[in-house]
């Protein structure tokens, strides 16, 4: 039974008009009907901008659906262009994830693009949730389910939202009882939106909610069997409810036959009569879940951040995550694919840096600017490690909001090695380049460790480290020295390293990050800290070539002054394209602005004196501007664009389009 936890996420009162673009549901039947949501002012914005990986279908093996119910949903994350919380609620277990649910009690629950971007950067698949519910609820089910062509219409309305905003289907929620005589037109929904879904965006899917039988009346099953097979037979998958009994999995996996891994055991995290009671037991129903060879579908993971779990949100949510990795061990792996890069970023935080500048520096929150994390192994006993491993806010950062920092004592001659990232990389005829950045103090140190597997010539282990570690490591392992790359003046503390490495024929499986003293010179503990800001594996030792600014159309639209004589105050609307077309857009474009007073405005060929201020981040080809101050004596605005690739790589802003507005 899903849970009613729900607060109002408030859509705009008047969606035709500019404001500051969020995501919200669609609340009735006639909103739906009326596709009133294309012409909303902020539909461009909630469209995703990054496709799932070639490779991401289903695998076949026990899979883990996670559906996210969050104090109603539409929080922190309805702000499409980011917000000011740095504590704001985020999931980025995501190698543990094989299906996000985005799940409110609205009836069309549209994912807001932040989860989207960031579970299909991860290999995930996101649905969105069509659910009926109440007095509400039943008299939308007459509508919908009157006749085989309306029952037809609004599954055609489904998908194409799906399609339009870029994710991958959806859960059904029926929690109505329904006449006995609306079944064939109920299974004419489920079957014709699971078929439009399919044609229109392989890989998608449509998955059953367990709440209406047959017979048209809600009972809630627990299990896969001859009450809500015929649904089960016509869609995706089925969401079992979670007051199951132990035989209950197995029973299930026997009913659903060769499709097994399609049934998905719910747990409700909140505990509410779920096997095992939720919280820190839910690894107790996973177990049971996984011995019966089916899925699990874990409900409210949020339970630890709406809970407060001590003693700190990041802290508990590795740990509870640790959970289910110990029960289900890993869904997702990556590298698997090039260009591979990532910051650590975990889509909040106190300040963002480009190239080891510091651009930003107040609190945010976007989870559109996750990147890929590291798989760190959160053991219980923290005590017997002599580093502590964490992805860190508060230590400046070489890219992004987030870094991997380590601290603790060392050894004389000792080495910490942690898992950093477990990989299915196939690599060919081309080397592989390594770039990573690393800050430390005295005389701490950073390696990377490099597990390579073949068929043909088995294991194979690389060392990239200075010179003096060759002493303290095994004999099994060859060392590389990376070559230094200069840092940009304004990345003071940063040393970023390089090395390449042919490997063809073989596959990178493990990437371990190892800590060591360099030329330890006395045998007692050594204080050891250190910051790993970002690792680049790409065939490319060149930098990314971006288009020039000629080569792009930019412009503003929606331009609105406000404010008095001596504080004006400046919204728009920016947006741009390629004028070629040729080139699919960008995963990120951050956005800034110049202030011109009348001294500096340019004469050809001279620069402007002023810096560029940093006033956001944009993930689709357009950015609202909302109520910026322009001082008094501005006699010009610009803004830039600085294009963002997806290898970390950005734009030289003197290179970057921009649009310019005088005053």
């Amino acid at each position: 039974m899903m849970s009613d936890r729900s607060n109002d996420p408030t859509p705009p009162s008047d969606p035709s008009k500019p404001s500051i673009p969020i995501s919200y549901p669609i609340q009735t039947l006639e909103d739906l009907d009326s596709r009133s949501y294309f012409s909303s002012f902020h539909y461009p914005f909630n469209r995703s901008s990054v496709p799932l990986p070639p490779d991401s279908g289903l695998a076949q093996r026990p899979r883990v659906l996670v559906c996210h119910d969050m104090q109603g949903g539409y929080v922190d994350d309805k702000w499409v262009q980011g917000g000011d919380n740095a504590g704001a609620y985020a999931i980025w277990h995501w190698y543990l994830i094989d299906v996000f649910v985005y799940f409110s009690h609205y009836l069309v629950t549209l994912p807001p693009p932040c989860w989207t971007n960031t579970a299909h950067r991860h290999g995930v698949k996101v649905l969105g949730t069509f659910i009926t519910e109440g007095d509400q609820g039943t008299t939308i089910c007459n509508k919908l389910l009157s006749t085989k062509e309306s029952a037809h219409k609004y599954a055609d309305l489904l998908a194409e939202l799906a399609v339009a905003l870029g994710f991958d289907g959806w859960l059904l929620n029926m929690e109505v009882n329904l006449d006995i005589g609306q079944i064939p037109n109920l299974k004419e929904f489920i079957s014709h939106l699971t078929q439009t879904m399919h044609s229109s965006v392989p890989g998608s899917l449509v998955i059953w909610y367990d709440s209406v039988t047959v017979d048209g009346t809600i009972s809630y099953q627990n299990q896969l069997n001859e009450q809500n097979k015929p649904f089960f037979d016509i869609s995706d998958g089925i969401f079992a409810n979670y007051w199951w009994e132990d035989n209950y999995p197995k029973q299930s996996a026997e009913v659903a036959g060769d499709r097994k891994f399609d049934v998905y055991m719910g747990i409700d995290v909140f505990g509410r009569g779920t096997y095992g009671g939720g919280g820190w037991n839910t690894n107790v129903a996973l177990d049971v879940i996984i011995k019966g060879d089916v899925s699990a579908a874990i409900y409210a993971p949020g339970w630890v951040y709406e809970t407060k779990q001590p003693p700190d949100f990041q802290t508990a949510q590795n740990r509870w995550w640790g959970l289910v990795e110990k029960s289900w061990g890993f869904d997702q792996n990556y590298p698997k694919a090039l260009p591979f890069f990532s910051n650590f970023d975990q889509g909040h935080g106190n300040h963002i840096s480009v190239d080891g500048a510091q651009i930003l520096s107040i609190q945010w929150n976007n989870i559109s600017l996750q990147n890929f994390q590291p798989f760190l192994e959160y053991a219980n006993d923290s005590a017997s490690k002599t580093i502590d491993v964490r992805v860190d806010f508060k230590e400046a950062s070489y890219s992004g909001g987030g870094n991997l920092t380590f601290r603790g004592t060392l050894e004389a001659k000792a080495t910490f090695s942690t898992r950093l990232f477990s990989g299915q990389l196939l690599m060919g005829s081309l080397p592989l380049h390594f770039i990573y950045s690393v800050k430390s103090k005295g005389s701490s140190r950073v390696g990377l460790y490099l597990e390579f597997s073949s068929e043909m010539e088995g294991k194979k282990n690389l060392f990239l480290a200075s010179q003096g570690t060759v002493a303290f490591l095994s004999e099994s392992s060859e060392v590389i020295v990376p070559h230094q790359l200069t840092t940009p003046e304004d990345a003071p503390g940063w040393v970023v390293q390089e090395v390449s490495i042919a490997m063809h024929g073989y596959t990178l499986t493990e990437i371990h990050v190892v800590c060591y003293i360099e030329q330890p010179g006395n045998t007692n503990a050594t204080e050891y800290f250190a910051v790993l800001g970002h690792i680049k594996i790409s065939t490319s030792d060149k930098n990314t070539e971006f288009p020039p600014s000629t080569s792009w159309i930019i412009d503003g639209q929606d331009v609105e002054w406000g404010g008095s004589q001596g504080s004006k105050t400046l919204s728009l609307k920016i947006s741009w394209k390629l004028k070629d077309g040729k080139n699919p857009p960008y995963p990120r474009y951050n956005i800034y602005v110049e202030k011109l007073s009348k001294q500096s405005i340019r004469s050809p060929g001279r620069k402007v004196d002023s810096v560029g201020e940093y006033v956001g981040v944009a993930h689709v080809e357009a950015f609202y501007v909302s109520k910026l101050a322009v001082p008094s004596g501005t006699s010009g605005i610009k803004f830039i664009v600085q294009v963002c690739d997806v290898d970390g790589a950005s734009q030289k802003l003197d290179d970057a389009p921009f649009f310019q507005l005088n005053v």
